[in-house]
Parts: structure tokens; sequence; C-alpha cells
């Protein structure tokens, strides 16, 4: 038996002792890097295209004007006179023009409001908004993998988006969502979804459908807070193309850079400011508070703090910071620095809830009536349109020339609960109006108009 000698010994060790380092080297390299995969795949962000949308718009025979709306409403013979001198108050202020769209079976005498009816109205909105929306991108049916819908007051069974799926045969694995009883601001709520859903879902088209139902949403009753709605809610409704595959970016109109919610649920007043509810007659309505106003206001301002952070330049960020401690520390007498967003964004889509709402934007933020056009000029036109009213307010942009390659879009809606949202777009080529095809294409030439 051979005995091996101290200086092997020690080169034996020595191979194992490196063996094993390299190895610790090797596990401790290959934790690094799991974790710094880890925390990239956490932070990435697909890049998601807005490729085209379409908004519906309602044949000549879907047409209200002023008089035909007290006209019906008279004949209805459910109103007092009271009611009726304030509903004729309300549509002198509206800012409507004469060319707003309600269901035709609306403007029967008397209206009717059977659920075939209601159908009807939505089923019109959605196919036609949809079927322009193909035609316009030449996406196939069966490569849309996500589908969401919205539609606050109407909502039967099987859902909306189950119609969707069964009237273009959509794949059998499709991600369908039908989100009702959000407002006006589900809109940008869909959007949310959607592209939240492209985050984990590569390759894949996502349509969004936002509408609203105005059958159902109609009151036959006295209060006062009940009627403001049929006074300024009207027929629309629009269907957005999204996709994250990276082969779009050159035929597509837009990225989606940002999406902000804001929800104000928690304060009582904020929430009771727009209520379904039953009046003492047990007609059903949505009320809308006095309060409605202020609570779009405190929504509007807790919304740009955090919406503010990522889009203004430094410059506005240091006035505001140094207007807040002023006023918190310095225990000052001033209001909050305002910031000028108009440094941060080309375009304005404002929703469309009423003038007062559109008066109270344009001064919480200083806005320039430029700024405020499409958005005045689509509630003259459309009325409110509830969650659709924003892509009206963009086809608008769009026909009147304005959006260049570069361009940032600010969409702003507000929405019972209450609630503020935004998306924030890019638009990625400069868009010809000679060659677009939307709502306002043929009469674009007549706006803006005053009154």
């Amino acid at each position: 038996m051979s005995i091996i000698s101290m200086p092997t010994l020690l080169s034996i060790l020595a191979q194992f002792l490196a063996f094993k380092a390299n190895h610790v080297s090797f596990l401790l390299c290959s934790c690094l890097m799991a974790y710094l995969a880890t925390l990239y795949f956490k932070s990435y962000q697909r890049k998601v295209y807005l490729l085209d949308f379409a908004c519906y718009k309602p044949g000549p025979e879907c047409i209200c004007t002023k008089e035909m709306y007290i006209d019906r409403s008279i004949r209805a013979r459910r109103f007092n006179d009271e009611s009726m001198d304030f509903q004729r108050r309300i549509m002198d202020k509206s800012g409507f023009g004469q060319k707003t769209y309600v269901p035709e079976s609306l403007l029967r005498i008397p209206p009717e409001f059977g659920i075939g009816e209601k159908r009807k109205e939505t089923e019109a909105l959605i196919i036609g908004a949809i079927d322009e929306l193909l035609a316009k991108t030449q996406v196939k049916a069966m490569d849309i993998g996500i589908l969401v819908l919205n539609s606050s007051v109407f909502f039967p069974m099987p859902s909306l988006s189950a119609m969707i799926v069964n009237r273009y045969k959509l794949r059998e694995n499709i991600l369908s969502y039908n989100l009702s009883g959000m407002g006006c601001s589900a809109g940008l709520i869909s959007l949310d979804l959607a592209r939240r859903l492209l985050q984990v879902h590569p390759n894949s088209y996502a349509v969004v459908v936002s509408t609203e139902n105005i059958n159902t949403g109609w009151y036959f009753g006295n209060q006062r807070s009940m009627l403001v709605s049929n006074c300024l809610f009207r027929m629309g409704g629009a269907a957005i193309l999204l996709s994250n595959n990276s082969s779009d970016y050159h035929r597509s109109k837009y990225q989606l850079t940002q999406t902000v919610r804001t929800h104000k649920g928690y304060d009582d007043d904020c929430y009771n400011s727009i209520l379904q509810r039953e009046d003492e007659e047990h007609n059903s309505g949505i009320a809308l508070s006095k309060d409605v106003t202020l609570a779009a206001g405190q929504a509007l301002k807790a919304h740009i703090q955090v919406l503010g952070k990522s889009v203004l330049p430094l410059s506005e960020l240091l006035k505001f910071l140094a207007s807040l401690v002023a006023k918190k520390f310095l225990k000052k007498k001033m209001k909050p620095y305002i910031p000028n967003f108009e440094l941060a964004f080309e375009h304005f889509c404002i929703h469309t809830g009423g003038k007062a709402v559109q008066d109270e934007v344009q001064k919480q933020l200083h806005l320039d009536d430029w700024h405020m056009e499409p958005s005045r000029m689509t509630l003259y036109r459309f009325g409110n349109t509830s969650s659709s009213s924003v892509w009206y307010e963009l086809g608008y942009c769009e026909a009147k020339g304005r959006i260049k390659k570069g361009d940032r879009i600010w969409q702003l809606q507000f929405g019972s609960g209450f609630k503020c949202n935004s998306v924030v777009l890019q638009a990625l080529r400069t868009i010809d109006p000679t060659k677009e095809n939307n709502p306002w294409s043929d009469e674009i030439h007549e706006f803006p108009v005053k009154f």
C-alpha cells in the first residue's frame, strides 16, 4: 500500500478547493442572473398599439332636434308643466345642436321600451362600429384574442360581449369581458383592462367596444335631478382595435403610452352624485345631484397630481411642488399651482359630460378654447354619448387635420362612483383627413360653430 506524499495531497486539496470555488461562483452568478431576469420581466411593458377606431353614426331617422325632444316629451303625457319648463331650460343651456340622435323607438308616439327595442338599439351601435373597424383594419375576426365591452345600464343575458362572439364567430378561447354599471368613464376603464391583458398575452389583438343604451336609461317622471339625464344623453358607440404585435407598428395610428385611474367612491358626496334609483312613483332613472360638478372638480384635482408626475416637464413639476410646500408647510394662504398641461399634450379629448362639466375642466386646467373645441363640438353635434364620447372627439381632431406624428393626446373621462380616468396616446404618424372616414368627414367644414 503506497503512501500519498504531502505535495501530492496538497495538490489534490488545492484542486478540490478550486473546483468548489468555481461551483460557488457559478451558483452565485446564476442566482444573480435569475434575479435580474425577474426584475426585467416584472418591469417589462409590451408596447400597445392602437391600429384604428370607429364611431357609429346613426341614420337620419334617429335625429332629434330640440323641438322634437320637447314635442315628444309633451306627447308622452308623463311630465307635468313644471317638468316641461325645466326641460326647456336645460335644453336651452345644453350646448346641443339640432342633429343629436336618440333611438327611433323613443320618437314614436307612444314611445316603445320593450327588451326587443333595447337590444335593437345597442346591437345597431355595436355591429355598426365593429363592422367599420374590421373593414378599416382588415383584421380577421378569428384573429381577435381579447374582447372588452362596456355598457352601464343595459346588461341582458346572454351578455352583449357574448352577442359579439356569436355574431362574428370569434374563437372559443377568446378572453371576453362585459363591464356594466361603471358610468361614462367605463370606456377608458375598458381600454386600461385591454392594455393590461395585452401585457401578459403576447401576439394578440384586442377589441374594445364602448356604448350605452338610451332606451334603458330614459326617465318618465317629474324628479328634476332625474330629468337632466334625458336632456343630456344621446346615442353613440365606438370600437377600438389594439395590438401588441411589433409588426403592427407601421400600420397603427397611435401608441397607448399610459393609463391612470382615480376613484373617489370612499367620499359619500362623490359616490351619490350620480345614482340610478326610483322616484316616489317607482319610475326608474339616473339622478344627477347638484354636487356632480363639484365631484368632478375634486376627482380631477386628485387625478392630475398622479398623471402630472409622469407627463409634465420638470419646470412645471417644480412650480407645482413649490406651491404645495408653501401651502402645507409655510401655511401660506394660496391656491395650489395648476400645471400647464398644454406643455405636455398637443390635443385634449375632454369628456362631454355637459356644458357645466366642460366649463369646470377648462377652468381647472386653464385650457384655451382651441383645446376645448373637440369636446364642445362633440357635445353640440352628438350630445353626451357617455363612454364613447372621447372617440368622437379624437375623430374630430383627425377630420380637422390636427394630428401630426409625435403629437400627444390626453383622453379624460368622468363617471359614476365617482371616477376620473385618463388615457395618453401618441401619434405614430400624421393623419391625412382626406383618407379618413369617420362621423365628421362629410360635415367637418361646418365646424366649429358659435352658439
